[in-house]
């Protein structure tokens, strides 16, 4: 009996697998630290960008180093790195930025945990000595947190050097002054509402991203149907998603017999007179422009025409949304009820041309802060990156106007974190001393990454940033453009306290859940079955 129990017993499907152990562990360890290497070389203001190459039949080209957009892109196996990937995108989705910097910062103390583990500390005495870390670091970098809200002139200010901060270590950096107040002129328009749908960003090709600017209005990248009238003051406007393409026979699943070619012209005209009624029922609501998300066919479009109506047709599902949260209107798809139905109104429509394009100006909306931001450049993924750095400088503005604590860059916040930490492991007994010592290690590698991927000597620059910290010169942090230690406050490099909150935070408890895991079990796949009724 005794040789029977000592046999290893399978209690999984056949093709299922499991890893135990220290063996989980460490696939768990390096698939995360895998993850924190691939973003870390795009942390910071000199940070390099990746090309992502799509997979798909025209193999589309990004060239990004947004850690967010980096780790969408790539298909992940490992557990521990799908965790990672995750949190970038919460991070993303819940202040905008900070997405390499939560990446990196996890991957660290996941890097330093490994060291612990291998010198036999319990996973459960790290996480404990974290926590504490993690309560303190917080609380410093609340203290060291300034708010000027009830100074406009401080707060703009603020407001600017956080989005040439954010800027910085994106492809405007070279113009990022001109972006930094184009976001925060986009963001106060908002009047504290923080709601970034009524900010519309159109990428045009051609010109440099110079001519990028600010439009005060709402632009919609669509044609005026043929013979209608180009400009229209004081417009009551009908935003639909109907049919308005049956001047066709369109008489689905069936078969018609004729005797006659005067029969089919029946039809013909039984439809023409539905799609007339149709367009009747609509001009019934007094209204002087008509937005469709749908086509408009020939002949609504000259119906249309005949009674001095804009028409605008397939305006896409996202500019139709957008263009009825802005005018004050709803989407309909009947129109039997005027009275019921809620029309958008603005001021002044008219076409307008950017490069060689037309595209139709909304002026005077009824949502006074909606804005288009028009971005010009070179190539497609210029453009493209433009537009996913300057989301993230609108997201951070917009979080900043909510939350407007602000605290200093340039690896002065870790610095500080990591500080306190540190004086914490000292008074510390026991091994979770050892476990708050690496907290505060990982920390200060984000200072060091940040000088190492701009080429300067990281040692000696994250030394003497210690050094001033020890000197308590709480707001000396890496100046890159020079490759010395500065005063951040003089420099005006500053960040949204939320940012660096939510990134310390995140970072933590995702190192921490990936450190508790002691057992991967693999579902088995699942079989292929030959298809025998291939359609």
């Amino acid at each position: 009996m005794a040789s029977l129990s000592m046999a290893p017993v399978n209690i999984f499907k056949h093709g299922a697998d499991e890893e135990k152990a220290e063996t989980a562990r460490l696939s768990s360890f390096v698939g995360a630290i895998a993850i924190g290497d691939l973003v870390k070389s795009t942390l910071g203001p000199k940070g390099m960008d990746k090309i992502l190459l799509g997979g798909g039949k025209g193999g589309t080209v990004t060239v990004t180093n947004d850690g967010a957009t980096i780790l969408k892109a790539i298909g992940v196996d490992n557990p521990a790195a799908k965790v990672l990937v995750d949190m970038s995108k919460v991070q993303d989705d819940e202040v905008g930025d900070g997405t390499t910097s939560v990446t990196v910062l996890a991957a660290e103390l996941l890097r330093e945990a490994e060291l612990l583990i291998a010198k036999k500390i319990h996973p459960q005495t790290i996480i404990s000595g974290w926590r504490k870390a993690t309560q303190t670091a917080r609380e410093a970098l609340r203290e060291a947190a300034v708010d000027h809200s009830n100074d406009p002139t401080r707060f703009q200010e603020d407001l600017l050097n956080i989005a040439r901060t954010t800027l910085s270590s994106k492809l405007l950096t070279h113009h990022k002054d001109h972006f930094a107040q184009l976001a925060v002129n986009a963001v106060m328009r908002l009047k504290g509402s923080g709601n970034l749908e009524a900010i519309h960003v159109i990428k045009k090709l051609g010109g440099s991203l110079t001519d990028s600017y600010l439009d005060e209005g709402f632009l919609l990248d669509k044609k005026i149907g043929v013979n209608q009238p180009k400009r229209l003051e004081n417009v009551k406007i009908l935003i639909a998603n109907t049919g308005m393409d049956t001047d066709k026979i369109k008489i689905f699943g069936s078969r018609v017999r004729v005797d006659s070619t005067a029969k089919v012209a029946e039809i013909e005209l039984a439809e023409k007179e539905k799609m007339k009624e149709k367009v009747d029922r609509i001009l019934k609501h007094g209204i002087n422009c008509f937005i469709n998300r749908q086509l408009i066919y020939n002949y609504p479009e000259q119906l249309f025409a005949q009674a001095g109506v804009m028409a605008i047709e397939h305006a896409d599902f996202a500019g139709v949304e957008r263009l009825a949260l802005v005018t004050g209107g709803e989407i309909t798809s009947t129109f039997d009820h005027p009275e019921m139905v809620k029309l958008g109104h603005c001021k002044l429509i008219e076409e307008v041309m950017i490069g060689e394009d037309t595209l139709i100006h909304f002026s005077g909306v009824a949502m006074g802060e909606a804005c288009t931001v028009v971005l010009r450049g070179a190539t497609q993924q210029i453009l493209d990156e433009a537009e996913r750095s300057l989301h993230d400088a609108l997201c951070v503005l917009a979080q900043t106007v909510k939350e407007p604590r602000t605290v200093y860059g340039g690896g002065c916040s870790e610095m500080l974190m990591a500080k306190v930490v540190t004086d914490l492991a000292n008074r510390t007994p026991g091994k979770e001393a050892v476990a708050m010592e690496s907290f505060a290690k990982a920390l200060r590698m984000l200072p060091t990454i940040i000088a190492d991927n701009a080429g300067y000597d990281s040692a000696d620059l994250v030394a003497q940033l210690r050094a001033a910290h020890q000197e308590n010169k709480t707001t000396f942090g890496l100046n890159m453009s020079e490759g010395t230690v500065g005063n951040m406050a003089e420099l005006g490099i500053t960040e949204s306290f939320q940012v660096k909150r939510q990134v310390l935070l995140s970072a933590s408890e995702a190192a921490e859940m990936i450190l508790r895991v002691d057992n991967i079990i693999k579902a088995a796949p699942r079989k292929r079955v030959p298809d025998h009724h291939p359609c």
